[in-house]
């Protein structure tokens, strides 16, 4: 079962949207546009509160679910 947690590597500030990215498997990238686009249309309060109320309800990916970490490591074990 997946579960969400705040990224430790595709992260700009908190890492949330990035986790929500990994979570979903969609880039990032499109939900922090996603996410600005609706912080300026007019409704700034609401989206900035939930990221707030998020990236504090939401755990931060532990160490060993680091999966970059893990890649790294697995390429270092095919070089060898």
């Amino acid at each position: 079962m997946k579960k969400l947690y705040r990224s430790r590597n595709n992260k700009v500030i908190t890492g949330l949207i990035g986790g929500i990215g990994e979570y979903l498997d969609i880039d990032p990238t499109i939900l922090r546009v996603f996410y600005i686009f609706f912080l300026f249309i007019g409704m700034f309060f609401l989206p900035a509160l939930a990221y707030i109320v998020a990236s504090a309800v939401v755990p931060e990916e532990p160490y060993h679910l680091d999966r970059k970490a893990d890649e790294e490591a697995e390429a270092g074990r095919r070089k060898e």
